[in-house]
């Protein structure tokens, strides 16, 4: 609120602090141009809660720059409030500048994120009379790299891994010129000054040559794979075109049948393999540059074969780099100006993370020699370090929003708005695909993807997240948050953190923590109705949970329901090899006696026995086990080769085949909250037509949910329900129980920034901890 004009004068000084996304994206520069239009005199200057303004001018203009200072901001800003306090005035100071910046005092401010190269960038790279004229690191206020370079904030160079390359006399006036595009850009460089490309052979000697990145494209089209390094990672790239190559990126990779993302320069040129709607494109060509899952054109499996195959989506990115533009630069002859931009390009690149055997993403020059040795033919490297690993975020348009299978560069780690306030809390994520929280104040920083916690690189990977984490936003835990399960090394690493910091230690049960995910992201107090459906997590009594029904508030819940449990002959080997649930659900039915001749596997009399036995076969409510029997069941899949592919193909077959109509009496509903399919799996087994059998168990599966979810809401009388999970990223599912849950009249509110599987169980984690450290406080 504004203060009372002066009495005297008609002049008002004003101290303005203003918090949120405003480091690294051009925001003291913006208040200096702004003060400027209006008037004004003062300085701005970066410090650990935002940035700080004094200013002083007549009270009408200081008015209008309060206004703007908002309105006007910066493309990446994200202004969360502006607060302003009256000073007294002051004489000698004539005009605007920026201050230094200051770093004493607790940081209560975001790290930026990495951001696309900008049209105005982009019209310098590709003009041969610009001095930046094909230079791989053009960068200004409003585009490059910020997370992943900076090592502490205040967001300044000497923080960041541009501190070794010292700017030459003209960066340095661009720097310095508050009318300049790179007034403050920290990375700004040049070819004189700045970091430098080079190519590699697989002895880690470079090439001789005078333009690497023509080089390397030639090595690529002549089917090479070439390790290029980019913002968060290395990526390996390839001709997607090359079915050989493909072949033989899945070989080196150890990569046999999970997906490969493609890069397209534009739109148009992905419209030959890929349907791209209006809200697909926004996404795409946003400044966080995602892989975004398209749906496949007929015969795309055909021209691109072994990219995503059996699967009916196909992960495709644009460029973000200026080393991507100059590789489609190269393959399309070098055009001066932008207007090929925008126009259809053949080249098309797989483009995926470099990470040997599930390890964590390759970041250091010397690190890709070592580990990318007998995967990469030639290396494109540059000297810019890279101080944080972040592999690309992955995205699909729901219907009605985006949602995230993988949330990490471009959106790494913004802040996400908590309902309430309370006591720090480090939470250190689930086994799959593991994320970690920090909380400060009513503000929760996920971090990136980590990735599974399946081997030593990835699980030293995790705690070195938590320590740039805390050291970027200097936050200090005051209690740790980890999952029920105590053999995951995030548990067990939450434990021995707490233990040497004397913290308290809060285990919050894997179901709970998936509601809670999204109950905090979306502000939500009181109790909810939580559905998690997921392929496992501990239950509270020893077993493994994964289709629960749950009442939760905060930091409580209780089970209401649960899918019927299926058997694990052979335990974990079941959620491998779906041919064993397809055994598990024969058996239930009565039918074991098939199970020898329906299934390829020699294991196949000893798993019938097992269950008629009951031997080494624990039971689990898993949604993920009951998609994996409908597979089996099916002929789809009998071995998976990576996590959720035999739902994945069994989705794809759905989508097909197109809508059908549920199974009648496919499912029944038990006076105990039970939901039973298994009914509409004696269906499939009797089927001779796998799509068909596919989209009859999405069709019933869905209105089962929906059933079940609308009783209960009746009877507890709620009417919010939360989906969470990694069963909601299937599309039918998630699509079909949202439409049905809405025409009951119940709110449904599911995963929107950040994955409803394990990559957003932190999250929930951490908001279960602080609400419960805040109950206590208030009792």
């Amino acid at each position: 609120m504004l203060v009372p004009l002066h009495p005297q004068t008609g002049i008002v000084r004003r101290r303005v602090r203003v918090r949120g996304q405003v480091q690294g994206v051009g925001f003291r520069p913006f208040v200096y141009r702004l003060a400027g239009e209006h008037g004004l005199d003062g300085w701005v200057r970066n410090d650990g809660q935002g940035v700080d303004i004094e200013v002083q001018g007549t009270a009408e203009a200081m008015a209008r720059f309060l206004a703007d200072l908002e309105r006007k901001a910066p493309p990446l800003a994200r202004v969360d409030a502006v607060e302003a306090q009256e000073l007294p005035l002051q004489t000698a100071q004539e005009g605007f500048v920026i201050d230094a910046s200051r770093g004493d005092g607790p940081v209560n401010t975001g790290v930026s994120f990495d951001a696309a190269v900008c049209p105005e960038c982009l019209r310098e790279l590709f003009d041969p009379q610009d001095r930046r004229y094909r230079y791989p690191f053009i960068n200004c206020t409003h585009c490059g790299p910020r997370y992943t370079i900076t090592g502490a904030l205040p967001y300044d160079r000497p923080n960041t891994s541009m501190a070794p390359f010292a700017m030459c006399p003209l960066c340095r006036r661009e720097y310095e010129d508050p009318a300049d595009r790179r007034f403050h850009a920290q990375p700004n460089a040049c070819h004189v000054c700045g970091p430098q490309l080079a190519l590699y052979d697989t002895t880690g000697e470079p090439v001789s040559t005078e333009d690497p990145v023509a080089a390397a494209l030639e090595l690529i089209l002549a089917g090479e794979i070439v390790a290029v390094k980019g913002l968060g990672g290395v990526h390996l790239v390839c001709d997607a075109r090359n079915a050989a190559t493909v072949a033989r990126l899945r070989e080196r990779k150890q990569r046999e049948e999970k997906p490969f993302a493609v890069m397209a320069l534009n739109a148009a040129s992905i419209a030959p393999w890929a349907d791209c709607g209006p809200e697909e494109r926004a996404l795409l060509e946003a400044v966080e540059r995602p892989i975004v899952l398209l749906r496949k054109r007929a015969g795309c499996d055909d021209l691109l074969p072994g990219i995503a195959p059996g699967i009916a989506w196909i992960g495709m990115l644009l460029p973000y780099t200026p080393v991507h533009y100059l590789l489609f630069h190269e393959a399309a002859g070098r055009p001066s100006g932008t207007a090929w931009l925008d126009k259809p390009q053949q080249l098309l690149l797989v483009c995926t993370s470099a990470n040997p055997g599930g390890e964590p993403l390759v970041i250091g020059n010397d690190e890709a020699f070592r580990r990318l040795r007998g995967i990469a033919d030639a290396f494109l490297l540059h000297d810019r370090d890279i101080l944080v690993r972040c592999d690309d975020s992955v995205v699909r348009w729901n219907g009605q929003a985006p949602g995230f299978i993988r949330r990490a560069r471009g959106y790494t780690p913004r802040a996400i708005r908590l309902p309430c306030p309370g006591p720090s809390v480090l939470a250190c994520g689930g086994w799959f695909k593991n994320t970690v929280c920090l909380t400060r104040g009513a503000e929760a920083f996920v971090s990136q993807h980590v990735g599974d916690l399946d081997n030593a690189a990835t699980c030293l990977a995790l705690e070195e997240t938590v320590a740039h984490l805390m050291e970027v936003l200097e936050i200090t835990p005051e209690r740790v948050a980890h999952d029920l399960h105590p053999d995951f090394h995030s548990t067990r690493f939450a434990q021995r953190f707490a233990a040497e910091r004397g913290l308290p230690a809060v285990a919050v049960q894997h179901h709970h923590a998936h509601i809670a995910a999204v109950a905090a992201e979306h502000g939500l107090e009181g109790p909810v109705l939580g559905v998690a459906l997921d392929g496992v997590g501990l239950g509270p009594d020893g077993t493994p949970w994964g289709g629960e029904l749950l009442r939760v508030e905060e930091g409580a819940f209780q089970r209401l329901g649960h899918l019927r449990p299926l058997a694990l002959p052979g335990g974990d080997r079941a959620a491998r090899e779906p041919w064993r649930m397809a055994a598990a659900a024969l058996h239930a039915l009565g039918r074991g006696a098939e199970i020898p001749r329906r299934f390829a596997s020699e294991a196949t009399e000893i798993v019938r026995q097992m269950l008629e036995r009951a031997v080494r076969t624990p039971f689990t409510s898993s949604a993920g086990r009951w998609f994996d029997a409908a597979a089996g069941l099916l002929g789809v899949k009998e071995c998976m080769r990576f996590e959720g592919q035999a739902a994945m193909l069994l989705e794809g077959l759905a989508e097909r085949r197109g809508p059908v109509t549920p199974a009648e009496n496919g499912y029944a509903l038990g006076a105990d909250g039970t939901l039973d399919l298994l009914p509409t799996l004696e269906r499939l087994a009797d089927l001779d037509d796998p799509g068909y059998g596919a989209a009859l168990f999405h069709a019933t599966f869905a209105q089962a949910l929906t059933e079940w979810i609308g009783r209960a809401a009746e009877q507890q009388g709620i009417d919010r329900v939360v989906l969470g999970g990694g069963c909601f990223l299937n599309h039918i599912l998630s699509t079909a129980v949202r439409a049905g849950l809405a025409a009951r009249g119940l709110r449904v509110h599911a995963a929107c920034r950040l994955p409803p599987n394990d990559g957003g169980l932190s999250l929930g984690q951490a908001w279960v901890a602080l609400a419960r450290a805040v109950e206590e406080e208030g009792t």
